[in-house]
């Protein structure tokens, strides 16, 4: 046997390890998933039975049935689809181009505006609930979609985010050669920059949505009226009754995670597609 086929082998043994770990922890990964599936199908008899099931059962639509008698799930849904959605497009335009400016343009004091941004990351958002809820009060905001989207339309992170990518993956050369041709600032940041870094918008994309339709603490605050609860307000009303029914909560629980991991596929294979086309070139 030849030297060559030898690393062969050696190569295709590594190989196959690494595709059993990869597999593993994938299904450890899918592991909750699958079970909170599990519980949504099955009576409360059945999940606190010992040992627990592990395969489905024949509940999937009674319990969702229970879901919607409670609570206006698809109104919840479409409230958060809306809200998350709104604030995902706004921090995309709104932090790309502050993360532009940051990065390609020279005016003063932007090394200081830049680092009292970084500075913001390191303060806990809790500790603006009270300051925050004022200002929206006053604005008479509250039961509106309006005091959670304009506050969340720019964040601290999304622009050090856009201004590191743009700074490392657009080169110089090209802003200056669109200047020589007469483009100004914004039309540079649109027709130049935007295209390039496409894989940029993707993940930032999939943070900023999964974070907006996962919150609970600032809708819990201001949304009061049930008309305009997002759906993770409008699911802890499942948690109000005396006895726990824990297959109805995590059938609400299960489908309200669906259209969260369709978004994500979408914006990675986005990503993935970006990437591509960016080595192809």
């Amino acid at each position: 046997m030849s030297t060559r086929e030898v690393g062969e082998g050696k190569f295709s043994i590594k190989k196959f390890f690494v595709y059993v770990v990869l597999v593993g922890g994938s299904l450890v990964s899918l592991f909750p998933f699958y079970y909170m599936f599990i519980m949504a199908t099955r009576l409360n008899r059945e999940i606190n039975s010992v040992p627990p099931p592990f395969t489905p059962g024949t509940n999937l639509v009674e319990n969702f049935q229970k879901v919607t008698d409670n609570i206006d799930f698809f109104g919840a849904m479409w409230n958060s689809l809306f809200v998350s959605a709104s604030i995902t497009f706004g921090t995309l335009f709104l932090c790309s181009l502050a993360g532009y400016a940051f990065a390609k343009l020279e005016f003063k004091g932007k090394n200081i505006f830049f680092g009292l941004i970084l500075v913001t990351m390191m303060v806990p958002p809790q500790l603006g609930l009270i300051p925050q809820y004022y200002i929206i009060t006053e604005l008479n905001w509250l039961n509106d979609f309006r005091a959670i989207i304009v506050p969340g339309l720019i964040n601290a992170f999304g622009i050090f985010w856009m201004r590191q990518y743009i700074n490392e993956g657009v080169p110089y050369e090209i802003v200056e050669a669109a200047k020589i041709d007469g483009c100004s600032n914004f039309r540079i940041y649109w027709n130049v920059v935007v295209p390039m870094i496409l894989p940029a918008f993707a993940t930032l994309g999939i943070i900023v949505f999964m974070h907006v339709w996962n919150d609970f603490l600032w809708p819990l605050v201001v949304l009061r009226d049930p008309a305009v609860h997002t759906l993770q307000v409008a699911l802890r009303a499942l948690n109000d009754s005396r006895q726990m029914d824990y297959g109805m909560i995590m059938s609400g629980t299960f489908w309200a995670t669906v259209p969260l991991i369709f978004v994500f596929l979408m914006f990675n294979r986005l990503f993935i597609q970006s990437l591509s086309e960016g080595a192809v070139k």
